[in-house]
């Protein structure tokens, strides 16, 4: 009885032997075919390479498709003012991203962290500028003060080197912000500025 019986350590050799030798045999028929026929191979080889390249291709331009309609989508969404109003922090500091990308700036990103020093957004406008963005989603209650725009003025410039400093904000400015901004040329978006450059019927923050 013990003869008959299979230990697991020689099924456990056998089936990678008997794997190899398919694998071995598969490969002898292949090259035996090829040298037999090696037209017919050329053939074949041509057709799988084009099938190959077809779907490629095809794949490719259904990324493309799929990349261009999600563009469009952003640039349809992207001028609903609701939108923003509805965003927490750190999607409202893409969506002004998108904002800048969409109007024509390069290499728009998103830099907002902690310590980032007060640089959420950081572009390059079409002439060469570097944009850097504070973005601040307020409630309308709840207003832009002064000592933000001090916080974000002592580094925007020495720091990151801004050539355009702005601050937008689905909210509203107090009076000494806007006194601030104004004697060290910051620009200040709120939200009635902020639905303009969404919509497109107003300027962006650089220009």
């Amino acid at each position: 009885m013990a003869r008959g019986k299979r230990t697991a350590g020689a099924e456990g050799c056998v089936l990678p032997a008997l794997g190899i030798a398919a694998v071995g045999f598969v490969l002898i028929s292949v090259l035996g075919f090829v040298a037999a026929h090696p037209v017919t191979s050329l053939v074949g080889g041509a057709a799988v390479l084009g099938v190959t390249i077809y779907l490629l291709v095809l794949w490719q331009q259904r990324r493309a498709r799929e990349t261009r309609e999600a563009w469009q989508l952003g640039v349809a969404r992207s001028q609903e003012i609701a939108r923003y109003h509805a965003m927490g922090p750190h999607e409202f500091e893409h969506a002004l991203a998108f904002l800048c990308a969409r109007d024509g700036c390069s290499h728009a990103q998103v830099t907002g962290r902690a310590g980032d020093l007060g640089a959420d957004v950081v572009a390059y406008a079409p002439d060469g500028r570097k944009i850097v963005l504070q973005a601040k989603r307020f409630s309308g209650t709840n207003k832009v003060t002064g000592p933000d725009l001090q916080r974000f003025g002592g580094t925007c410039y020495t720091v990151h080197g801004a050539r355009v400093a702005a601050v937008v904000t689905t909210s509203t400015f107090t009076k000494q912000a806007q006194q601030y901004a104004a004697h060290h040329g910051i620009r200040l978006v709120d939200l009635h500025g902020l639905a303009a450059w969404a919509s497109r019927t107003g300027p962006a923050p650089w220009h």
